[in-house]
């Protein structure tokens, strides 16, 4: 059955992926009329670009699929809270709604930061949910960034 669960796994099976390539572990899955459309994993650093967030790399993805920007209707499930950034680029893509898994206290701009998607200046209300999979993707950020300090 395709419920939140389904979806929110296919994310976090990106985020492994990412997680393999050496970025930081984070995971998105675009859903429109209740299939995937496109999957994506943060790279950031393998493209050395800041805007490769796991959310811009799954807009792009289904924006192209369906040949058109704006993706009315559709549903994201990543594995952490959206950043301002990526906040910005759901409500401009119009999205239906956003579902994550882990909240993100330093960067979040769902609930943790601004509540962006909250916000009364937006010309498009993204409504949101914390979805399944919260331990284990946190769990992987952690796991991912005491790697990292252990290296250091």
């Amino acid at each position: 059955m395709k419920n939140n669960l389904f979806f929110m796994k296919i994310a976090y099976e990106q985020a492994l992926l990412g997680l393999k390539k050496g970025e930081i572990p984070v995971g998105a899955v675009v859903v429109y009329k209740n299939e995937v459309i496109s999957e994506a994993h943060n790279e950031s650093i393998h493209k050395t670009d800041p805007t490769s967030h796991a959310e811009i790399e799954a807009i792009r993805k289904a924006a192209l699929k369906i040949g058109n920007y704006r993706l009315i209707n559709a549903k994201m499930y990543v594995t952490l809270e959206p950043c301002l950034m990526c906040c910005g680029a759901l409500i401009h893509a119009r999205f239906d709604k956003v579902i994550f898994s882990t909240q993100d206290k330093k960067s979040g701009a769902v609930v943790s930061n601004g509540n962006l998607l909250d916000a009364n200046f937006v010309n498009h209300f993204v409504k949101f949910e914390q979805g399944p999979l919260q331990a284990e993707s946190s769990g992987l950020l952690k796991e991912f960034f005491r790697n990292k300090r252990s290296k250091t």
